[in-house]
């Protein structure tokens, strides 16, 4: 499995929400990330449904400053 299908099988989560915000982010604003931001992304898919839930949109923030970066650029406008 390539690093790319990987992915977007991560993007694949519990709600429809999420399954979109995630792989729409994917597909348009990945490529263009630099690497830090890139394992940010991957340590982003690694936290539950619940915690993505309220990073997007119930306006919690990772304590983690790469993750909160990363939330903003992914966070629906």
């Amino acid at each position: 499995m390539s690093d790319r299908s990987r992915l977007v099988w991560r993007c694949r989560r519990g709600t429809l929400e999420l399954d979109l915000l995630l792989s729409r982010f994917l597909e348009q604003r990945y490529e263009s990330l630099a690497p830090d931001q890139r394992q940010a992304f991957e340590r982003l898919l690694d936290c539950e449904d619940d915690q993505l839930q309220d990073f997007f949109f119930n306006d919690r923030r990772p304590t983690d400053g790469a993750l909160a970066e990363l939330v903003e650029l992914i966070r629906p406008r």
